[in-house]
């Protein structure tokens, strides 16, 4: 099995993990389905309407409480039991910037009490509910805050962003450290003059900032702040955002107001919004705030009772049932409504089922086709669920507009992410032509690939080339800097910079949807840390003056965004189109590829473009098509205009380097 969060199996396995079984094994299928709009707290016409589900319980109550922590409830309201398995009450908006907690009677025993599901503001650590005015939360001009625009998806460039990483070191010179408002300060610079925060990612032209878990998780301590880091893959209360991003997080509305002016920044300077969601499994097992109101219902079970762990963090969510599907697909509605967030990645998206992912794409596509969805075509483990209902990376066929992760082109780029020893086409290893060719094509079907010699698939499993996310490095496993020094500790940094600039070339210039590790620009390292999700910020912060030190990478990353943007051959949108324009070029040995893109390629101005990796030692000859050639990418020197014209039959193709030509 090949997946990006192998940290999952490490991952808070001994807090997360539970062996308690569901001994009654209830008939879920039986319960009622509720298909309304208003479970958990509402407003209507001035008064507060509560309605939560649980078909089974014998009774429910809602605790008020004054604070979000502490103290004893001012007020304990029965509910009434109402229809399809719900129970109601209405409260008057007195009670606004109260919290409340729901309590459930089962068997003759009252449960813990827990927040409803639907919490949609919550108090210090999300022990409780809050009861608020989401209007108020709204920051100035929130209503005029739009999308940047979007002309297709090919045309996305995705940077992937743990929120805390981009601020926290004091280098960055940011006075919001580690927050949501630290992505709203313009004009911050390093100790030797350079941009940081917003500013440096606007300059490098990404399109979308994916941001690592930014819902409320269980594993930081919210009152205690820089006491803990965590990337925030235990979900608990899914509806809101992290209070440990937030300047007050015991106040409920600081982080919600503070999370909506992070989005209108980004958007103001022309960046969307990617949530990192972790719909497939929670924090808690047994104690979580879906087993507290409806036990077991929300989760998937094996034959013997106990909690199936296709997640390998103690239990999976239970997609295909029809309560847990309206429940992920109205969570990320809401998030696009009251956040404005612009697209999804699903972690561990072969945990759920086909069914509902496309559903869920297709609820969202209502509200704006131009929505994202993408995610690990994976599971960390077996599962209940039938591999033919998964949705996993082999079914993308029948999902259509919802994209998954490559690692097919991942590790043949540098090495598979199990043996660290390994070396892939830019370190190197001979044998990786094919699986780096079916990358090129956004693993759509090509004649001129032999599937038999791909690395993992054996056959095409995209139909379009925006169901492929290209990509070489993530938040999870080694940085690629720290990866190439294991795989390949021979080689000097000279070296090193050239395979991994030789990487990034190939990411950034290949059919499908590029995918950058926020500080790839800089040769991120995370001092050889493989899995950093709960280590120190010394281990995951930005170290900002790596910004200077590679300045060439930097501005490598930066020319090649432009150069994709500015050439739309090399994103282009159908695979009958790939297939047309793109064919690979006769070479002679190992480590090296060469294409054409053909016919002004997507409406391109140029009509053609030959694009030459090398991935050898040392300097190869390639033979070039006929044709009036000037040459444009050189190693790290990129001039759309021509930094020569090349004259010759052939051209040499430096070591670990690519070239592009164009006529």
């Amino acid at each position: 099995m090949r997946f990006i969060s192998f940290f999952l199996f490490l991952f808070l396995v001994g807090a997360c993990h539970s062996t308690q079984k569901i001994t009654k094994m209830t008939v879920f299928a039986e319960y009622p389905v509720y298909d309304g709009d208003d479970l958990g707290m509402t407003v209507h016409q001035n008064n507060l309407h509560f309605k939560l589900w649980s078909p089974a319980a014998q009774s429910v109550q809602l605790l008020v409480y004054s604070e979000g922590t502490g103290g004893a409830p001012l007020e304990r309201i029965a509910l009434t039991k109402s229809k399809n398995g719900t129970w109601t009450t209405d409260l008057k908006t007195i009670y606004f910037g109260r919290y409340y907690t729901v309590q459930v009677q089962m068997d003759g025993k009252w449960l813990d009490e827990t927040p409803d599901p639907y919490a949609k503001a919550v108090g210090l650590n999300g022990r409780r509910g809050m009861i608020l005015d989401l209007t108020k939360t709204n920051p100035a001009n929130w209503a005029a805050d739009k999308r940047p625009a979007l002309a297709a998806p090919t045309d996305i460039v995705l940077y992937e962003l743990h929120i805390r990483d981009l601020s926290i070191n004091p280098n960055a010179s940011i006075k919001n450290a580690g927050k949501y408002l630290a992505l709203t300060e313009k004009g911050t610079k390093s100790p030797e003059g350079l941009s940081t925060g917003i500013d440096h990612l606007k300059e490098l032209g990404i399109t979308h900032l994916h941001l690592l878990p930014s819902f409320d998780y269980r594993s930081v301590d919210e009152g205690k702040q820089g006491a803990a880091y965590n990337w925030g893959y235990d979900p608990e209360n899914y509806n809101v955002p992290e209070g440990s991003y937030a300047s007050d997080a015991k106040d409920g509305a600081k982080r919600i107001m503070e999370f909506k002016q992070m989005v209108q920044s980004l958007h103001a300077n022309g960046i969307r919004v990617v949530m990192d969601v972790v719909y497939n499994h929670t924090g808690a097992t047994a104690e979580s705030v879906f087993n507290r109101c409806v036990p077991g219902y929300y989760y998937r079970q094996n034959a013997d009772g106990s909690f199936a762990n296709a997640s390998a963090c103690g239990n999976e969510t239970a997609s295909e049932r029809e309560m847990v599907r309206r429940y992920i697909t109205e969570s990320v509605k809401y998030w696009v409504r009251e956040y404005h967030i612009d697209g999804f990645r699903f972690d561990l998206m072969g945990i759920h089922d086909i069914e509902t992912m496309n559903l869920i794409r297709a609820e969202l596509h209502k509200i704006d086709p131009s929505i994202f969805v993408y995610g690990e075509g994976w599971t960390a483990g077996d599962s209940p669920l039938p591999v033919a209902k998964r949705a996993l990376k082999a079914h993308i066929p029948q999902m259509p507009q919802i994209a998954a992760f490559s690692d097919d082109f991942r590790d043949a780029l540098k090495g598979s992410v199990f043996d660290h020893k390994d070396r892939g086409f830019v370190s190197g290893k001979p044998g990786m032509e094919e699986s780096i060719k079916f990358g090129i094509v956004a693993s759509l079907p090509h004649p001129q690939i032999d599937y038999s010699k791909v690395n993992y698939s054996k056959a095409s499993w995209a139909k379009q080339p925006e169901q492929t996310i290209t990509y070489v490095e993530c938040h999870d496993n080694h940085t690629l800097w720290d990866r190439l020094a294991i795989s390949a500790p021979e080689a000097n940094e000279a070296t090193r910079i050239k395979m991994h600039q030789l990487a990034t070339t190939m990411v950034l210039t290949s059919q499908g949807v590029p995918f950058i590790h926020a500080g790839m620009e800089m040769l991120r390292t995370k001092k050889g840390e493989e899995n950093s999700y709960n280590q120190p910020d010394e281990i995951n912060q930005f170290d900002w003056s790596r910004k200077k030190q590679y300045l060439p990478n930097v501005d490598l990353y930066k020319s090649l965004i432009r150069l994709r943007k500015n050439h739309p051959a090399f994103r282009m949108p159908t695979a009958e189109m790939i297939a047309d324009r793109l064919a690979f070029l006769p070479v002679e040995g190992t480590n090296l590829i060469g294409y054409q893109i053909k016919g002004n390629a997507n409406g391109d101005t140029w009509k053609n473009i030959v694009v030459l990796f090398n991935g050898n030692t040392g300097t190869k000859n390639v033979s070039l098509p006929p044709g009036n050639w000037k040459l444009v990418l050189e190693g790290t020197t990129l001039d759309e205009k021509g930094i020569r014209q090349v004259s010759s039959a052939q051209i040499s193709v430096p070591s670990v380097s690519a070239v592009i030509l164009a006529e």
